[in-house]
């Protein structure tokens, strides 16, 4: 068995962990990452579009900004459809000039990755079988295998990022671990397309047929949802019946200049909300998906897990270069304030903007007054702009 030693031993290469081990290497602290999949696998995951300012600014401090910055598309509000008609929510009027970025997340994985390579950062890839040990002892360490040789990395603490499915959170005894969870009635029909995008912000559709989203990743990449019977598969949906769709269910001004054109990534996700408690467990801290999934309607996936990644970054420095323990010790506290914040603002509009069997017409009716009520009232409009823009760390 090949031995070695770190101080941040890191599960899961994804943009969480990449952007953790960066943070860490500029300031000094050194991080090895393991992640179970080859770097193309890992860029192929084609997810999150939409950034917060807290993520944006974190980019900056890692030193990964410039091309976000170059091609990335600052935007200033969002649309809601519904009833008919297109209201728009000015996020920076109505959030003290505070904007979204958007920006791909295998476009934030990409910079994270040559970042690392740049800075010699240790990333190992196809790393199978990882193991945390020792969790509650000073002296914890991790196993896995490579190319049929087993490893251990000994370290002083380790970061459980390796998602919903990852060993880290399953290494928490049962007995502690307290899992809380709703699964939504439907899941999001996703296209990926090499089209203009219909609108230039994000339109949300709220419509009798079900919900609908126009996104983008750029000024040539579009991505659109449809809300979907669970029951439905891919394979039941041809291009043109996702286009003819979606069209039924925006306002007759975008689907008009909506462009059509053959998918080049079609997918159905499921919803859940979901929050493991406590995020750490001796010296195992878990951070994003794999402590809490939310629905993607808010836009608060990846940036949910940006706001973990702050919270440790700040506590290994003070742990580090200042003998301060104070902020990981209080890590899952402060992280799970946040989390439960982020989980009911996604619930809230996942049940603003979609149709849910067996609604009744009084729950239909309820729904469009809270649209209403948001749309005539600025003190609603900051309230929904605050937490789409990002809740402050």
């Amino acid at each position: 068995m090949s031995q070695s030693t770190t101080q941040v031993a890191i599960i899961g290469g994804g943009p969480s962990g990449l952007l953790l081990s960066q943070l860490l290497h500029r300031q000094g602290i050194e991080t090895v990452v393991l992640e179970r999949q080859t770097q193309d696998y890992v860029l192929g995951r084609i997810r999150a579009g939409v950034l917060e300012r807290g993520f944006v600014a974190l980019m900056r401090e890692a030193g990964c900004a410039a091309r976000m910055e170059a091609e990335g598309e600052e935007h200033h509000g969002v649309y809601l459809a519904h009833q008919g008609r297109m209201d728009r929510l000015d996020l920076a009027e109505s959030a003290d000039g505070a904007t979204v970025m958007v920006y791909g997340q295998t476009e934030v994985t990409r910079d994270l990755y040559a970042a690392r390579a740049a800075m010699g950062g240790l990333v190992i890839h196809q790393a199978d079988n990882v193991q945390p040990h020792d969790l509650k002892s000073a002296t914890p360490f991790v196993t896995y295998e490579k190319n049929g040789t087993q490893h251990r990395v000994d370290c002083d603490f380790i970061i459980g990022a390796d998602g919903f499915h990852g060993v880290s959170r399953k290494s928490i005894p049962a007995d502690v671990l307290r899992e809380y969870e709703k699964v939504y009635p439907f899941g999001w029909l996703g296209v990926l397309s090499e089209t203009k995008p219909a609108s230039p912000e994000l339109v949300y559709a709220r419509h009798e047929r079900g919900f609908a989203l126009c996104s983008m990743r750029s000024q040539v990449l579009s991505r659109y949802y449809i809300q979907v019977p669970l029951t439905d598969k891919v394979e039941d949906w041809s291009d043109d019946a996702f286009w003819a769709e979606l069209k039924a269910r925006l306002p007759k001004e975008v689907a008009e200049g909506l462009q059509t054109g053959g998918s080049i990534e079609k997918s159905i996700a499921p919803l859940r909300s979901f929050v493991a408690e406590p995020m750490r467990y001796g010296q195992l801290f878990l951070a994003g998906d794999a402590a809490h999934i939310v629905p993607p309607t808010g836009a608060k996936g990846l940036n949910s897990a940006a706001s973990d990644i702050y919270y440790l970054y700040h506590g290994f420095m003070d742990h580090y270069h200042r003998g301060d323990s104070a902020g990981l010790e209080g890590y899952s506290e402060k992280a799970l304030a946040r989390v439960w914040k982020a989980e009911r603002f996604s619930w809230w509009m996942t049940n603003l903007l979609h149709r849910f069997p067996e609604m009744s017409a009084a729950d239909l009716r309820l729904q469009c007054a809270d649209l209403d009520y948001l749309f005539s009232s600025k003190a609603a409009q900051a309230a929904m702009a605050e937490n789409y823009v990002g809740l402050p760390y």
